[in-house]
């Protein structure tokens, strides 16, 4: 509260804190406790079998609150008079986000906001073989993130609102943190294109003397204190929070997903839409690195707290809607 007008205003509403503080589940600390005696992630629970006597398993049962605490979050938060209701109450920036996110299949009758970072490659992937552009899930090759996929941006306002009231629509959805540092090990450390578009100009601004820099050595730390100074709405979609991509308040969304289930969850819309039963979720590729606890741990305990505190405001309704624990970089938990 001490640090005045600039902080402020990177903060939600009082009202929106409100709602967020008063949803069971999460445990949001302002100031000083801000980080503090927050534990480690607790697991997301693995899909199982429900028990032969009849009663859900523990694994069920802490799904369902998950479950149950992200719906009543969200719906706490859309609830209040000034969130919008529809996409067409949104500013026109934030309404060419979401629809220009938003992939459609006619065929089977379904909206799919896709978030990058969170398996959307292996999504569209699945898009392409429901339509019949691609013969398998499976088929190598780089993926092409336009062509054979419709956007429900590309349509026309009436067919846009028939989609959004009539399909079934859906998101997946990651941890924060962890969908930040996939999107730095990845963008900054194996594509050319971001190291020239984004990290010369991220070393050059926060680094003294790094007008050399072929922006392959952008450190963590450089690349969220970028993110700070970031406009939310300017974001790039590989770090832009899954709230501004996806509306959860403008789009009544019937199914959350997990990247923590995402086999899961994955196969639960299948059968949902009903798809063919040749069609599955990818397994990982074999070159793909995942971003493991203590990976997450190592470079969130060598990052100033300070710059993980200042960060936390643009993506506190990800962490508070999707109930995902705030980061712990306590010293207690750093020095195990």
């Amino acid at each position: 509260r001490s640090r005045g007008a600039a902080g402020a205003a990177l903060l939600p509403s009082m009202l929106m804190f409100g709602v967020i503080l008063a949803s069971s589940g999460l445990l949001l600390m302002i100031e000083r406790g801000i980080l503090a005696q927050v534990g480690p992630p607790p697991p997301h629970p693995p899909a199982g079998p429900s028990r032969r006597d009849g009663r859900d398993s523990p694994a069920e049962l802490e799904l369902e609150v998950l479950r149950d605490t992200r719906n009543r979050t969200i719906r706490a938060l859309c609830g209040q008079r000034s969130m919008p209701r529809s996409v067409w109450e949104l500013p026109p920036g934030q309404r060419r986000t979401v629809l220009r996110h938003l992939l459609v299949s006619d065929k089977y009758r379904f909206l799919y906001c896709y978030v990058p970072k969170v398996a959307c490659s292996n999504w569209k992937r699945i898009l392409k073989v429901l339509d019949g552009a691609l013969e398998s899930v499976d088929v190598q090759g780089k993926m092409d993130h336009k062509s054979d996929l419709v956007f429900l941006g590309d349509m026309k306002p009436e067919e846009i609102s028939y989609r959004l009231k009539h399909y079934y629509k859906f998101v997946f959805v990651r941890n924060p943190m962890e969908r930040l540092l996939s999107a730095y090990r990845n963008k900054f450390g194996e594509i050319k294109e971001y190291q020239q578009k984004y990290g010369v100009e991220i070393v050059r601004r926060y680094r003294k003397n790094g007008g050399n820099s072929a922006g392959d050595d952008v450190t963590f730390s450089e690349f969220l204190r970028y993110l700070v100074d970031e406009d939310v709405e300017r974001m790039n979609e590989h770090w832009m929070p899954i709230y501004n991509l996806c509306q959860p308040c403008a789009v009544r969304y019937d199914f959350i997903g997990s990247y923590e289930r995402l086999h899961a969850d994955a196969n639960h819309v299948l059968e949902h839409i009903q798809s063919p039963s040749f069609v599955r979720f990818p397994e990982r590729q074999a070159w793909y690195k995942p971003v493991t606890a203590e990976t997450l741990h190592y470079y969130l305990c060598n990052t100033q707290r300070r710059l993980i505190k200042e960060l936390l405001p643009k993506y506190i309704l990800d962490f508070s809607l999707f109930a995902y624990p705030l980061p712990n970089i306590t010293s207690e938990f750093c020095r195990q």
